[in-house]
């Protein structure tokens, strides 16, 4: 049962013509002799969830625009009205009998008359199209947040005034698809629930590609990408989500792999975080790692840890990306978003600048070379707290990374660095969730005086075993998340199979759960 149904069903129980739920306030219930408030109140941000989880693409595309939106909801065979209408930082929703809500709501938007679709992209004229469906515009989000798509092969969408890549990327966004690529000789293909589809659409010519992709590439990277054809941008189409955008070359051509990054930071239950690792956003100093493979979902956790802080500290929080992602607004904190190439030269020089810049928060976006490193470890040793990412996959090999990155001659010294200024370690994989979407599992380490003379004592195997006897401190190893994540039916035993990093622990773990791994070996 949907949570907005427990609003209908007290409703219905107490014979109301409507109820009424405001950010912050007290739940309302209408008659016609008056209103009735009740004791409970809703959080801005549990209202945005109530409603996400039931509204449509269309109507979500409204709210994260900051209109109104009205959509119709179904509850034991009666539908119901609901009119959403965005403040400043709050929402109104109004929860009605569809008939009712269509006689009292003279204020409810009327939806305009969809425009003509235009051709598909890459196709020749032709003759004026018919009025269709307008194509949703969906705010992105985890996939986990989301239901499973239907199949869509046509890219037209209702957006004329878009540019060609532009246009992908609405229909990459109502296919609630994570990427979009683009190659030379191939039609374009989005990765749903992490699976590559190709569009069905004529392979892109070359010069083509490179026409469209310039379309929406800044002079400075296309300078960038004749230099060395790479480059890295961030993209926005607004009312919709922003992007994150890669230009290369291989041997047939131009290519590019666009990354949906929504407006909206999603909360800490939408993407499963566990809530110790809320408390590692309170810390007045330390090093805090999120780590994983390419496309695990980092960023999210480091935006959602990020945007958590900020909406419960009064601290200065600098970011330091390459480009920026998601776009974090003061809160209660002042952040600053500076983005490598752009506002500085490199991770390295922002980082050793952000020292003389009164931070309290330092978020490192990637922890690429041996002086960044070296620069996070020292900022957090010295009373900041520094979030960084990593392409490890657990968290001993992290130790083990950051150590191996230096000389043998200074490997010592970062050794002790590390070990007084850990504080704690996100390993994170996503899965395919049962029917659609993915989940992650995640592998957590807390930093403590255990875990500190492990690292000096050149123990990190032992890290293991302190995160399975750590268990009362919210830490745990991927194999018992993937394990946890089968028996509450959320993923498949073969996905796990397939995520895990020890095989022969998770066979042991699936044996004494009674779970099947026939088909696994």
């Amino acid at each position: 049962m949907a949570r907005i149904d427990i609003f209908v069903n007290s409703m219905l129980s107490f014979g109301a013509s409507s109820v009424v739920l405001a950010s912050g306030e007290k739940v309302t219930l209408c008659f016609p002799a008056g209103d009735r408030s009740a004791n409970q109140t809703t959080s801005a941000e549990d209202l945005r969830a109530i409603v996400e989880e039931v509204a449509p693409p269309e109507a979500m595309a409204k709210l994260m625009a900051n209109q109104a939106a009205k959509f119709t909801h179904t509850f034991k065979d009666a539908s119901f009205a609901i009119e959403a209408t965005p403040r400043e930082g709050s929402l109104r929703v109004v929860i009605a009998p569809a008939a009712v809500s269509a006689q009292t709501s003279p204020e409810a938007p009327v939806a305009p008359r969809p425009p003509p679709r235009p051709a598909p992209i890459g196709a020749a004229p032709s003759t004026p199209a018919t009025a269709a469906e307008p194509a949703p515009t969906a705010p992105p989000a985890s996939a986990a947040a989301w239901p499973k798509p239907e199949a869509t092969a046509s890219v037209e969408v209702a957006r004329p005034e878009l540019k060609a890549v532009e246009r992908l990327l609405t229909k990459m966004i109502e296919m609630r698809a994570s990427d979009l690529h683009l190659s030379s000789g191939s039609p374009p293909a989005v990765r749903v629930h992490g699976e590559i589809r190709e569009l069905e659409l004529p392979p892109y010519a070359a010069d083509v590609l490179l026409r469209d992709l310039y379309e929406v590439t800044p002079e400075k990277n296309r300078e960038e990408f004749e230099e060395r054809n790479d480059t890295d941008f961030g993209l926005s189409i607004p009312g919709l989500a922003r992007f994150r955008g890669n230009l290369f070359r291989d041997r047939r051509g131009p290519g590019a792999v666009f990354r949906a990054i929504p407006y909206k930071i999603l909360s800490p239950a939408q993407i499963g975080l566990p809530p110790k690792v809320l408390d590692l956003c309170f810390l007045t100093k330390g090093l805090v790692l999120v780590t994983g493979p390419t496309g695990s979902g980092k960023s999210t956790t480091l935006a959602t840890m990020i945007n958590h802080a900020n909406e419960h500290r009064r601290d200065h929080i600098i970011t330091i990306e390459d480009p920026i992602e998601f776009l974090h607004k003061n809160r209660r904190c002042i952040v600053h978003q500076r983005e490598v190439h752009a506002h500085t030269r490199s991770f390295k020089d922002a980082l050793r600048a952000a020292l003389r810049e009164d931070p309290d928060i330092v978020l490192v976006g990637e922890m690429r070379d041996l002086e960044t490193i070296a620069i996070a470890v020292e900022t957090a040793e010295t009373g900041h707290l520094v979030f960084g990412t990593l392409h490890t996959s657990t968290a001993p090999s992290t130790v083990d990374r950051i150590i191996d990155q230096f000389p043998a001659d200074r490997q010592e010294q970062i050794r002790q660095m590390l070990a007084e200024s850990l504080r704690g370690v996100i390993s994170q994989t996503l899965c395919k969730r049962i029917g659609g979407g993915r989940v992650a599992a995640y592998e957590i380490l807390f930093g403590s005086s255990a875990v500190a003379n492990i690292i000096r004592e050149r123990k990190t195997f032992q890290l293991f075993s302190h995160m399975q006897t750590g268990r009362a401190q919210g830490m745990t190893t991927l194999n018992d998340s993937l394990v946890g994540l089968v028996k509450e039916g959320i993923i498949e035993p073969r996905e796990a199979w397939a995520k895990a990093m020890n095989r022969g622990e998770l066979k042991s773990l699936f044996a004494r759960e009674g779970i099947p791994i026939d088909e696994q070996e």
